[in-house]
């Protein structure tokens, strides 16, 4: 059933992007499950040349619905380079949207969570955070070694940033169109640390933060592209780039 509600609606003036590699399985369903939160919410899906046809999926849908866009990238080039370059196709658009909300296409998170982030975005956030670790987060399917790893090296990045959040490697976001704007020029990672150097950016930009608690579901089709060193990499990330700026004097 959908929220009907000004500050949960999926609208034109919001775009969901899809970073993929290997989706096969789950984009067709993902995208109807997005289509059905509103009324015509743009789609982008950046696809890495997925040898097993997802860009040709997305292709096909993209013919029926006018809202979907895809960039086929030429090869697997991270997650960090395809969320610098679909900001890049956003901004250069015409009438860009007004919001802009990252998620994994592999249904660990909940397209039914994408109202809840929009609507603390509209209270004039810049970034906000779908959270597994604030007050009704939850992770499900994750063994306790994997969940102890996420929870520690968010606890440290947390130290390190200082942001009042407490899920600082979640992919499932919303950013406004002026902060993308402001910062990309700055946005520089290849792979999964794109996601502390987007909310250490928000700190030396002096952003308005924020996190709302998600459910994120281990994902039940395909193979999860990320493993416990790159979980690690987040915080080493975090540590030199803290080090950096603090004798750069920022």
């Amino acid at each position: 059933m959908k929220d009907n509600s000004i500050d949960d609606a999926v609208d034109s003036k919001t775009l969901i992007m899809l970073p993929t590699y290997c989706e096969a399985e789950n984009i067709e369903n993902l995208i109807y499950e997005i289509e059905s939160l509103g009324t015509n919410p743009r789609i982008l899906v950046i696809d890495d040349s997925s040898p097993d046809e997802t860009g040709s999926v997305v292709g096909k849908l993209s013919e029926n619905y006018p809202n979907i866009s895809l960039l086929t990238r030429p090869r697997k080039a991270g997650l960090g380079t395809a969320i610098t370059d679909g900001f890049r196709f956003i901004l250069s658009q015409s009438d860009p949207p007004d919001y802009i909300v990252t998620m994994d296409a592999d249904y660990s998170h909940n397209p039914k969570d994408i109202p809840r982030l929009l609507r603390k975005a509209r209270e004039g956030y810049d970034v906000v955070v779908g959270s597994r670790y604030c007050d009704g987060g939850r992770v499900k399917g994750w063994n306790l070694r994997r969940l102890i790893v996420s929870r520690v090296a968010n606890k440290a990045t947390a130290k390190l940033v200082s942001l009042p959040i407490n899920d600082f490697t979640s992919g499932f976001r919303c950013y406004s169109k002026e902060y993308v704007k402001k910062v990309l020029p700055s946005l520089h990672s290849q792979t999964y640390e794109i996601q502390i150097e987007t909310l250490r950016q928000a700190r030396i930009q002096e952003a308005r933060v924020t996190e709302t608690s998600i459910t994120f579901t281990n994902r039940k089709k395909g193979k999860s592209k990320l493993s416990q060193n790159e979980i690690w990499s987040f915080l080493l990330y975090a540590l030199k780039t803290t080090l950096k700026s603090r004798t750069a004097g920022q």
